[in-house]
């Protein structure tokens, strides 16, 4: 191994993107031997600027430039509706580009190595070796605060039953998913051929004649989640408030805010009126979007309290939102989402 760099020397041998030299994707000054002057003009992050990747990977950067993971456009669009035309440009300006624009995924965080998340980064996945995938590093990385630990069970206690049959991220969500189609898309739920959990549980497949009514009876009107989400999972309470982050677990079922005829699984996203407050944006329109998203929770169970027994809905009411409930200073549309079980004739 070479003193001060972790690249291992049988890597050079080993990986193809060493048939480069250092400065070919680091620049500095590579005939210099002092450290400090070689160092000059040094870039850390080369994948930022994607055309140093497309020199040989020019059909994926061409669609990656325009994924979500890339543009982070999901977050500007997901919140666009609360503001004014002046009020989205100063968003833009002051808060998007600053704070939300970091989040965005270039290459070599995948690929190389961990982005810093909240300013910590986990290093090198493997001793500057290009990494095809290793969910456990690339994927966590970003989805660690609440899609991974939801589903190895290190939040909310229950482990999703795919991961304890030995599936990881990509075992659902392909690669052409990560990368892109080269279409811009506004969000990822107008992207097609998204994982599904009809994809491999198809309708009128059960074999347990009670799984499969229940199933008919239930067919457009509760999601997948609404009944199999196995625990509770994590929902934040200050970190929109510009107070610092809070989390608890929580389970909350509602209205699906992008359609109100199904029941699904919700997760809280707290912004409040104020939170934009600081970049001189007062949400005109804050009142346009709930605080309430429908949410694919990741931790699914064949067997849960809603499916062992139907008095757990119907009855007891558990987990569902109530007007009590809602945050405070929170969206008039929240209320909306509120849904009560219909008691069952008997």
């Amino acid at each position: 191994m070479y003193k001060g760099y972790v690249v291992d020397r049988d890597l050079l041998k080993k990986d193809q993107h060493f048939i480069l030299a250092c400065p070919q994707c680091h620049q500095g000054n590579a005939g210099i031997i002092k450290k400090d002057e070689a160092h000059k003009g040094l870039v850390k992050r080369p994948s930022d600027n994607m055309a140093n990747c497309a020199t040989c990977h020019k059909t994926v950067t061409d669609k990656y430039a325009k994924s979500l993971h890339y543009t982070t456009a999901g977050q500007r669009n997901g919140v666009m509706p609360r503001f004014s035309k002046e009020e989205l440009k100063t968003f833009d300006a002051k808060v998007f580009e600053k704070s939300c624009r970091s989040c965005h995924a270039s290459c070599g965080d995948c690929h190389v190595k961990s982005p810093a998340v909240g300013g910590i980064s986990t290093g090198l996945l493997a001793k500057h070796k290009f990494v095809k995938k290793d969910e456990g590093k690339t994927c966590s990385s970003c989805h660690g605060g609440r899609v991974y630990p939801e589903y190895t069970g290190e939040y909310g206690g229950a482990p999703d039953v795919h991961y304890q049959k030995g599936m990881l991220c990509m075992d659902c969500h392909k690669k052409a998913e990560f990368h892109g189609d080269g279409k811009a898309y506004a969000s990822k739920n107008q992207v097609k051929d998204r994982p599904s959990c009809r994809n491999c549980h198809k309708p009128g497949s059960e074999s347990n004649p009670a799984a499969k009514m229940s199933h008919q009876m239930h067919a457009d009107k509760v999601s997948c989640y609404g009944c199999h989400s196995g625990a509770e999972y994590r929902n934040c309470q200050q970190c929109h408030a510009g107070t610092g982050a809070t989390a608890k677990p929580e389970m909350i079922l509602g209205k699906n805010p992008r359609d109100k005829k199904t029941l699904t699984t919700l997760r809280l996203i707290p912004t409040v009126r104020d939170t934009f407050a600081k970049a001189g944006i007062k949400m005109e329109n804050f009142d346009a979007l709930p605080n309430y998203w429908d949410t694919p929770a990741h931790n699914i169970r064949k067997r849960t309290d809603r499916t062992r027994s139907c008095d757990t809905c119907h009855v007891e009411k558990k987990n569902f939102l109530t007007k009590e409930k809602l945050i405070k200073d929170g969206s008039k549309a929240n209320e909306d989402l509120i849904i009560v079980p219909k008691p069952i004739k008997r």
